[in-house]
C-alpha cells in the first residue's frame, strides 16, 4: 500500500533482456507485476521463474486488460507488428529506443522532425504514452537503485504530454530507486534518446537537469 492506496498493477510487455529486469525491479518496489512475450506464457514461464521470480507470465492482451500501467519493453523492430488494440485506453509506459546503429534502419521510425516515443504515440492513438527508462541500460536499472534522499541518487527523465499520466509513472520511477525528472511533452523525450545530453550518463537530479536546460527543446512536431 501507498499511503493508503493500492499501487497501480504493471504489466511488462517484453520477456528478452529488458523486461524481466523491470519486472524484477519493480516487483522489489513492491508493484503486482505480470509479464508477457509475443506468445503462450507457457513459453516464457521457465525465463520468468528464473529471472523475475514471482511475475505472472500472461498472454499480453490479458496482461494489458488487467493493468494500470503497461511498460512496452519489446525489440524495437517488432513494434511495427504490435497490435494496439490491447493497450487502448492504457497508460504505455515506452522505454524503447530507435539506433539504427543498432537496429539498423526502421523505415517506421524515420519521420523527421519527430522523437521515437512520438511515433509509437501516433500509431498507439487510443494509448496515453509516456517515455522513460530508455535512457539507462538494462544491466545498470537493477544495480544503480538507491533510497530517497541519497547523495548519490541517479536521475532518470519521465516525458509526455499528460501531466496526469506522467505523475504515476513519476511516481513508479521514484519507488525503483530514481529520482523522477518531469519533461512537460513528449516531444521532449528526445532529449532522452540516443544521442541526446542524458542518454547513457549517470547523473544526479541537478546535473540531470542542468543537462536538460543546456540542450535546444525540441517542440511538438503534429
Amino acid at each position: 500500500m501507498n499511503g493508503g492506496r493500492a499501487l497501480p498493477r504493471i504489466a511488462v510487455l517484453g520477456a528478452g533482456h529488458t523486461g524481466p529486469v523491470i519486472a524484477r525491479v519493480a516487483m522489489d518496489a513492491g508493484y503486482q507485476v505480470s509479464i508477457a512475450a509475443s506468445g503462450d506464457p507457457e513459453r516464457i514461464a521457465l525465463i520468468t521463474q528464473v529471472l523475475a521470480p514471482g511475475a505472472e507470465p500472461r498472454w499480453a492482451a490479458d496482461a494489458a486488460r488487467e493493468a494500470d500501467i503497461v511498460v512496452l519493453a519489446i525489440p524495437l523492430h517488432r513494434f511495427g507488428e504490435f497490435d494496439p488494440v490491447p493497450v487502448a485506453g492504457k497508460l504505455v509506459v515506452d522505454t524503447m529506443n530507435y539506433w539504427p546503429p543498432i537496429d539498423g534502419v526502421q523505415e517506421l521510425f524515420e519521420e523527421p522532425g519527430r522523437g521515437s516515443s512520438e511515433i509509437v504515440a501516433h500509431r498507439l492513438a487510443g494509448s496515453t504514452v509516456v517515455k522513460t527508462l530508455n535512457h539507462i541500460g538494462y544491466h545498470e536499472l537493477e544495480e544503480e537503485r538507491r533510497p530517497g534522499g541519497a547523495p548519490d541518487r541517479r536521475a532518470l527523465g519521465v516525458a509526455g504530454d499528460d501531466p496526469g499520466a506522467v505523475a504515476p509513472v513519476a511516481e513508479f520511477i521514484d519507488r525503483l530507486g530514481y529520482d523522477a525528472v518531469r519533461l512537460g511533452t513528449l516531444a521532449a523525450g528526445r532529449l532522452l534518446e540516443p544521442g541526446g545530453p542524458v542518454f547513457g550518463v549517470p547523473l544526479r537530479r541537478a546535473e540531470f537537469e542542468r543537462a536538460l536546460r543546456g540542450a535546444p527543446s525540441p517542440s511538438p512536431n503534429r
